[in-house]
């Protein structure tokens, strides 16, 4: 079995923080958020996983290598210019070793999908695509799915004001070979807009898989801390985690003064410091932070080496690395 896993994008949203580190490698419980990934797909029978990847890629190979501390083979496919999601799978499949399906996974999502039964799905089906489909409140801001009674995917409209449906594209596929060889080489193509309408129009059988597992496109901030989070308390379950589910996650080498309050799976990252009487709720602290003394954060992430001075509050805000904060400065966004 094999996975291609989409890491190429640049994570705009989520400046500071991936001016210095690309999205996927951002940590989520104090690992690299793609490491949760990979072992996911480790655990449904993926041997070889080809990273997709374009901003900062000698990231993931420096510090990923050949995969084999994960138990994986790992290759990488860069690209020059970014290609498109598309673009970016042709690119990939070129890495490809077998002739069977390939698992496609999104760098923005955390999920708890059960990748076997999506195969499982595909393989029994006979499809050349299937995609993994959940309902959401809004669904303008997603690929919206429309499908018939036996779940074939009919259309495929890319984040329209006028929803056809609520299903939406999760971000998790499976591909044949033939319909990943099908996607033009070397230039930018879009699977939302391109290559999904265009199978659904020749008629071929593009599949689709309901699944309310848990979700989350980790690409905004609040998102981002939600993530974490989440991982934390035990909301998503990963095998890269071998800790039970806690309110807080202290990394090793980290400082935390006796009388501190971490709550809500707030994440305190390697070597970071936390001062005496300080409170913080849902908050991610990178590596080398310093939070001063009787500080409250909430539903925040700051940055590698930040500095929160002394009796400082800080709420629902995303602080990069090296920020400074003085002592008794109030930061809120609402």
């Amino acid at each position: 079995m094999e996975a291609i896993l989409l890491v190429g994008g640049a994570g705009t949203r989520l400046r500071p923080l991936t001016l210095t580190t690309p999205k996927p490698m951002l940590p989520l419980a104090g690992i690299p958020f793609i490491t949760h990934q990979l072992l996911r797909a480790g655990q449904a029978g993926v041997d070889h996983v080809v990273l997709a990847t374009s901003y900062r890629a000698e990231m993931f190979r420096d510090h990923f290598g050949d995969g084999a501390e994960l138990g994986l083979a790992v290759s990488y496919a860069v690209e020059d210019e970014p290609l498109g999601t598309g673009g970016a799978l042709r690119n990939a499949a070129d890495h490809l070793r077998g002739d069977g399906p390939v698992i496609i996974l999104n760098g923005d999502v955390l999920g708890g999908l059960d990748l076997v039964a999506l195969v499982d799905h595909h393989r029994r089906g006979d499809a050349d695509v299937t995609l993994h489909l959940r309902r959401v409140p809004d669904p303008s801001a997603y690929g919206c799915v429309t499908t018939d009674a036996e779940g074939r995917v009919l259309a495929f409209d890319e984040k329209t004001d006028s929803p056809a449906t609520d299903q939406v594209n999760a971000g998790t596929y499976v591909f044949s070979r033939s319909a990943l060889s099908e996607i033009p080489p070397g230039r930018v193509v879009s699977v939302e807009r391109e290559t999904f309408p265009q199978l659904i129009g020749a008629g071929r059988r593009v599949l689709s898989l309901h699944d309310e597992a848990y979700w989350l496109d980790i690409g905004t901030p609040a998102a981002y801390v939600r993530g974490n989070c989440d991982l934390v308390t035990g909301l998503v379950p990963s095998a890269a985690l071998h800790s039970s589910p806690a309110a807080s996650l202290v990394m090793v080498g980290a400082k935390v003064a006796d009388d501190v309050e971490l709550s809500g799976g707030t994440v305190v990252g390697h070597g970071a410091e936390v001062g005496a009487g300080a409170r913080l709720s849902r908050c991610v602290i990178f590596d080398d932070a310093r939070i001063g003394a009787g500080a409250r954060l909430s539903d925040t992430a700051i940055g590698r080496g930040a500095r929160i001075g002394a009796g400082a509050v800080v709420e629902g805000v995303l602080l990069g690395d090296g920020a400074e904060v003085p002592p008794g400065t109030r930061i809120v966004h609402r």
